[in-house]
């Protein structure tokens, strides 16, 4: 590995606190770095008091005389231990609250410094740049204690909610190699949950002056001087690259796109075993919702990830099982299940009261279609979809929503989303705003047939290994616009009809060559595109300080002429 690092920090607020994708990209990348760089990584995460942590080991004695040295000289709180996930990396959890009343200061620093407008600030910005802002002190802390001066060090930070601890990292401590990751821009996922079309219009857009018009200035200045400032700018896919190029202002130096670590996919007579369980508790569910039982041959999809309505393709999801209703090409009942977390106010207790006795229900509930009661459901979009389209609780087709974290403890399952993904027949992903895509990357590893599209990271990726194209291939990729919103919903229906008819053994192929597909997406493959990004940030670092080294003996030389 060229300009191999010594030491690697990586910084996120999703470390140890699973909110969205980017805690699987790291969960799931600290097997390889630990295994290629045997504790000289350290994750760093927000002390997030209160919350359970079910994957933070905390180890007392760990680091003690650094956690006493960061507290004595910058102030910082710090927990110490492992993550708790394959590979066990070290990690240390800051306590950012002491530095949210310098919030103020901070910001003119930024301003002062780097051109950072915070003016415009609201709701999460102050709480992620306090957190980013100790992320760096902790970094400082870490390096200066160790003496690791003359080590090459590489600090990824990810997301604008850590731009602040890169540059942080800029000022006071420059030889430090600094990464920024985009998962997906501020300007461009706003364009998209706003209903705006961003495509066709991304070379005609200025991203300054979108940014203001949505509200998002704060978030996108700090990006923009966050990817500007990096020794290497990334992000995770080539689509959104040109969304960087044009809405930020730079284009990036790297694309990484997300690996995916298997360890927790079952295989064999234990994979069986898991899917029958699953498909067990998911038609349990349906038959006390809707008082009728699914055949045994039923056709069970999902889809899943954020409730981001227009972004995930929720809309596209509900109107193409719909559609379904009157196909007469579908053979099969068919279930749908739209698994995404709301504003959940608890599990259905009449439901809960049915699976916990095991009674039978000869009639629907109350609202058959939901699992779980949610606050504000006249304003949920994703009920509100379902409401409309009035779907018959005991007909062919059917749907439910999940609107809760599938976490083990939600009240209705008590299982892990992956616990539940294992029993689909398929899922459906067809996103218009997708920097990457995780659920379908997951989905195939897991053996499941997915359809996703063409505005997808992951779906370029797969059409560039030759899939998507049929869903014999394990990925359906669909072709997606700005403005052929009835064409996905048709293609989106059709690929699930082709699935369902499938046989038994064509099937059993199809799982097959989803797992095909999902090796090539391993870590220990896509890693080198991280590796490659570190040994140019590293590079470019120590470029940079050879030229202060220049600039400050030519300067000593000045001096020391005038004196003479």
């Amino acid at each position: 590995m060229i300009n191999k690092p010594d030491f690697i920090f990586e910084s996120s607020w999703e470390v140890c606190n699973k909110v969205g994708g980017i805690y699987t990209v790291l969960s799931t990348k600290a097997l390889t770095l630990q295994t290629d760089f045997p504790d000289n990584i350290l994750f760093i995460g927000p002390d997030l008091k209160g919350n359970s942590r079910q994957d933070f080991e905390a180890e007392p004695s760990a680091m003690q005389q650094w956690r006493e040295y960061a507290a004595e000289t910058r102030h910082l709180k710090l927990r110490t231990g492992r993550w708790n996930v394959a590979g066990r990396p070290m990690v240390a959890l800051v306590d950012y609250r002491p530095i949210m009343k310098e919030m103020n200061d901070i910001y003119y620093e930024m301003w002062e410094r780097f051109g950072v407008d915070s003016l415009s600030a609201y709701g999460d910005y102050r709480e992620s740049c306090a957190f980013a802002y100790a992320a760096g002190k902790t970094i400082e802390s870490y390096c200066r204690f160790h003496e690791l001066d003359e080590q090459r060090i590489v600090a990824v930070f990810n997301e604008w909610m850590l731009g602040m601890g890169l540059l942080y990292l800029r000022k006071h401590l420059p030889q430090v190699a600094t990464m920024f990751v985009t998962h997906a821009t501020t300007v461009g996922r706003s364009i998209a949950g706003n209903g705006k079309p961003l495509y066709s219009m991304l070379g005609q857009c200025d991203g300054n002056l979108m940014a203001a018009e949505l509200n998002v200035a704060a978030k996108h200045s700090l990006e923009q001087q966050a990817a500007r400032h990096a020794d290497s700018f990334a992000t995770v896919s080539r689509i959104t690259a040109d969304e960087c190029a044009n809405l930020i202002g730079k284009k990036p130096d790297a694309v990484v796109p997300n690996g995916f670590e298997p360890t927790f996919v079952p295989t064999g007579i234990t994979y069986n075993r898991k899917r029958r369980e699953a498909r067990r508790m998911l038609a349990g569910a349906v038959a006390k919702l809707t008082g009728t039982a699914p055949d045994d041959t039923a056709f069970f999809v999902a889809t899943a990830g954020r409730c981001e309505y227009r972004n995930k393709g929720l809309d596209v999801f509900i109107d193409a099982i719909n559609s379904l209703r009157h196909n007469e090409q579908l053979k099969r009942p068919l279930v749908a299940f739209v698994m995404v977390p709301a504003w959940t106010r608890d599990a259905r207790a009449d439901l809960r009261y049915l699976i916990d006795n095991n009674l039978e229900q000869d009639s629907p509930l109350q609202m058959p279609w939901i699992t779980h009661w949610i606050n504000e459901p006249d304003h949920d979009p994703v009920l509100a979809h379902i409401r409309r389209h009035e779907f018959d609780p005991a007909g062919k087709v059917r749907i439910v929503y999940v609107p809760s974290y599938l976490n083990g403890a939600d009240g209705i399952f008590d299982c892990s989303y992956y616990e539940l993904l294992i029993g689909m027949d398929a899922t459906v992903f067809p996103s218009y705003y997708e920097p990457w895509g995780y659920t379908p990357q997951e989905s195939i590893a897991f053996g499941i047939p997915a359809v996703t599209t063409s505005l997808a990271g992951f779906g370029l990726w797969a059409q560039s290994e030759g899939a998507g194209g049929d869903v014999a291939t394990g990925v359906r990729v669909i072709r997606r616009t700005d403005d052929n919103y009835a064409e996905v919903v048709a293609d989106t229906a059709s690929a699930l009809v082709d699935l369902a008819a499938a046989t038994e053994a064509e099937a059993a192929d199809i799982r097959n060559k989803c797992r095909q597909l999902a090796e090539r997406t391993g870590w220990n493959r896509f890693i080198t595109h991280y590796y490659n990004a570190f040994g140019e940030a590293i590079a470019r670092a120590e470029y940079r300080e050879q030229q202060n080294v220049i600039i400050t003996n030519n300067q000593s030389d000045r001096d020391e002429n005038k004196q003479s």
